[in-house]
């Protein structure tokens, strides 16, 4: 994954669990998503910025993965989080997650657009000063 602008901001051990598997005995395409949401999310309660619990908070308004290889269990993927080109209301993140059995491969990447949004209004708002700094910085 090559993008000119980004910055490792956080880093979640998840574990695969057995139910993570499909018919096909792979993690299903749909639990990838699951283990990036939650690596945002940490990230995101890390900083005190949890989503649906205030006035603000993020949403991500798209998301997608590219599967190289096929997860198994048993085992933990680490998901790695970059971000950077930040807007005035967004930015972008990328994320990389490989296998405890595997940890030099990626397995998959992905990607999501964050907007800050004033819950109450439904509308983008300002990113904050301290989102904007830890991404910038």
């Amino acid at each position: 994954m090559t993008h000119a602008k980004r910055k490792l901001v956080h880093t979640e051990i998840v574990p695969i669990r057995w139910g993570d598997m499909d018919a096909m005995g792979h993690v299903n395409n749909t639990v990838y998503f699951r283990y990036m949401e939650q690596t945002r999310i940490s990230w995101f309660d890390s900083l005190g910025a949890s989503a649906g619990r205030g006035g603000e908070g993020p949403v991500i308004i798209n998301a997608s993965c590219t599967f190289k290889k096929e997860l198994v269990y048993p085992g933990n993927v680490e998901v790695r989080m970059y971000a950077g080109q930040v807007g005035r209301t967004s930015f972008e993140t990328w994320l990389e997650m490989r296998p405890s059995y595997d940890p030099d491969v990626v397995y998959a990447e992905g990607s999501a657009k964050v907007v800050w949004v004033d819950y109450p209004r439904g509308k983008s708002a300002p990113l904050p000063d301290k989102l904007r700094q830890i991404i910038e910085g």
